[in-house]
């Protein structure tokens, strides 16, 4: 058995379109890949990949899932075979082929209860923000001050940690989670016998990985007080590691992929203030100095990375290092420079998004270029210390793995300092020899290959279709309908208006996923699709735990028939263009916008269509076998037929149909 967290970071770092790379020949169709499917002969291609998703559909074929389905299709590999050949390929090293210890269980378990302790957080944050005076009062007018618009709030999934000592870590304990693992994520602390919240009176900004796990929390102070530190950020644990996090990546990968480039800047609020303002191919780095798994992070979608500075020289001097490591991964870095006093969060607010855009266009420019300009300054009337600056800047193309690159840099290096381009080639030479000699045992990294794609192309999905009998599928869109919004909308919150014991109406919160769930089970409904009533029963078992599973979670399972499903729903949805908001000042109501209405109306719909299903079997059994019933069980089918057609009208006006007989 691969454990679970090995099977999360297979997901994780395999590539499929690498993979799929290597099988067919894919050209992007905007922000996704084509080809001709390697499922059957055809001539225009009807295969599609999806980089940001991570999945894939062909539309010749009806085929889809991840990059597992794929090997399993494709090669034929059993689900653990997959598995194997994507860690073999990327390195990743699996444990012996054995039973799992007790210990090892104890920490996958442990893993997934941090996982979940912080999506509980998130959650507990968020509703502190919108629904608690304190939250509303000091929070919410902050982010509304430094002119957040709601949907923007909501995507970033913004929070709010009560200014009181515990009312996060009481929260979490009346939930039955163990203080010992809130303490793991850095949520809650003990001094002296008594437990306190770490964050709180901070607005919370969630950090999410890559397929969008909560894993950590950056939390920033609204006191002015110079003694308490302006943001806190949880502490490193077995589910964060902040050098190999990118936060705002979850959100912007799609972007990254369809403009193959990356924009880099230093804080939260500059990713956020950036996607309000449109350019939403922007990851930040969260304070701290880049590392190289970052870097490769970035690497998976593009090889292209903009850095956006504010203007502070020591800043920029101080991230010399981190260029350095991005010129050394092969990519191509360039720079802009934003005006004295501003950085991308401030001038993001401050101009059009047409005027960010312009001003980011014309002052871009090359990072090599760039580094020369700052450090000449320093020493241009110093020829000593000028020698030694060129000498940095060698150092930093002698880091690019791609000679033509290196040679376009060292002429131009050469024609800016009017200094001899073979002694310059020199000292590029040496500084690489150096190099090879301390990496002598290390293995090369081979950049990979970039490729140029042609427009996008509009995808057109199948129908979907069923060939049983007319009864027997009589409920099947409705339920494919309530099946799809359990599984792209569960964890999210709904409100519905209730009578409590008074007789008053009252505002109860509960999440989609357990609102269907007990909606179903009130009335004994299940799916009768055989893979909708086992992801209802995978779900309602999740609930059991206080667990809420997002679609990631689905796409690891080893049952390919729900991978193909939950594939199917998620290349079929498409996201609204921010440019009605940013541009047109278009307010747009998505399904999500409108989830308490969609849940609901999938509800009745639902069970309209069980209990018309019902009523036609009775209606056909009648029909055929009246004869053959005794009086009473006639009446009995009778009495429930007539009961029945009541809670269709029911039904039917909530839903607000007109029924015709």
């Amino acid at each position: 058995m691969i454990p679970p967290h090995i099977v999360d970071d297979i997901m994780q770092t395999a590539r499929i379109e690498e993979v799929i790379g290597e099988f067919v020949q894919l050209k992007r169709a905007g922000s996704n890949l084509k080809g001709l499917s390697p499922f059957t002969d055809e001539k225009t291609p009807s295969f599609v990949v999806s980089p940001a998703k991570q999945i894939f559909k062909c539309f010749s074929t009806g085929k889809g899932g991840t990059v597992v389905s794929f090997l399993m299709e494709k090669e034929h590999y059993s689900y653990p075979e997959a598995l194997r050949w994507l860690a073999d390929k990327y390195g990743i090293q699996l444990p012996e082929e054995r039973p799992a210890t007790p210990e090892e269980l104890a920490a996958i378990s442990e893993r997934e209860s941090l996982h979940i302790i912080n999506e509980f957080a998130q959650e507990h944050f968020k509703n502190n923000l919108h629904n608690t005076d304190e939250g509303k009062k000091i929070a919410l007018s902050y982010f509304v001050e430094r002119g957040y618009r709601p949907d923007i709030i909501e995507k970033f999934q913004l929070g709010y940690s009560i200014n009181k000592s515990d009312n996060f870590t009481a929260a979490g304990l009346k939930k039955g989670y163990k203080l010992e693992f809130m303490e793991k994520v850095g949520l809650s602390k003990t001094k002296d016998n008594s437990h306190f919240d770490f964050f709180r009176g901070r607005v919370m900004f969630p950090i999410h990985s890559v397929s969008g796990r909560v894993l950590g929390f950056g939390g920033r102070t609204l006191f002015t007080d110079k003694k308490i530190a302006k943001y806190f950020n949880s502490p490193e644990s077995i589910i964060y590691n902040k050098s190999e996090i990118l936060y705002g990546l979850h959100f912007s990968k799609g972007d990254i992929i369809k403009y193959d480039n990356c924009f880099l800047c230093e804080g939260y609020t500059d990713v956020i203030s950036m996607f309000q303002a449109g350019i939403q191919n922007v990851v930040s780095s969260s304070g701290t100095s880049l590392t190289k798994e970052q870097i490769r992070l970035v690497k998976r979608y593009t090889k292209n990375i903009t850095i956006l500075y504010d203007g502070d020289n020591a800043g920029i001097k101080a991230s010399f290092r981190g260029i350095d490591l991005i010129l050394q991964e092969g990519m191509n870095v360039k720079v802009v420079l934003f005006p004295d006093g501003e950085d991308p969060d401030s001038y993001s607010k401050a101009v059009s998004t047409t005027e960010l855009e312009e001003y980011i266009e014309k002052s871009t420019q090359d990072f090599i270029s760039f580094k020369a300009g700052i450090l000449v300054e320093e020493g241009e009337n110093d020829p000593i210390k000028k020698a030694d600056l060129i000498k940095e800047i060698v150092h930093s193309v002698s880091l690019i793995p791609d000679q033509i690159t290196r040679n376009v840099y060292m002429q131009s290096i050469a024609e800016r300092f009017e200094i001899s381009e073979q002694i310059l080639a020199n000292e590029l030479i040496k500084l690489r020899a150096d190099a090879a000699k301390q990496n002598r045992f290390k293995r090369p990294v081979q950049p990979t290959e970039h490729q140029e794609f042609p427009s996008e192309q509009d995808l057109v999905p199948q129908e979907y279709q069923s060939d049983s009998p007319i009864i027997d599928n009589l409920d099947e869109p409705t339920e494919f309908d309530l099946m799809r919004i359990l599984v792209m909308y569960g964890p999210n919150v709904v409100i519905l208006d209730e009578i409590d014991e008074k007789g008053e109406k009252t505002k109860v919160e509960t999440s989609v996923a357990e609102l269907v769930c007990h909606e179903l089970a009130v009335d004994e409904m299940v799916f009768s699709n055989p893979v909708y009533n086992k992801l209802h029963q995978i779900i309602s078992e999740a609930l059991e735990e206080s667990a809420f599973l997002k679609t990631s979670h689905f796409k690891r399972l080893e049952d390919q028939a729900i991978v193909q499903f939950v594939t199917e729903i998620e290349m079929n949805q498409h996201e609204i263009s921010h440019n009605w908001m940013t541009k047109h000042n278009i307010a747009t109501n998505t399904e999500k916008d409108k989830i308490n209405q969609a849940t609901m109306g999938s509800i009745y719909a639902f069970k309209s269509a069980k209990v018309e299903k019902r009523i036609r079997k009775i209606q056909q059994t009648i029909g055929k076998k009246e004869e053959e019933l005794s009086h009473e069980e006639l009446m009995d089918l009778l009495s429930e037929q007539v009961s029945l057609e009541q809670v269709k009208v029911l039904l039917s006006e909530k839903l607000g149909r007109i029924i015709i007989r």
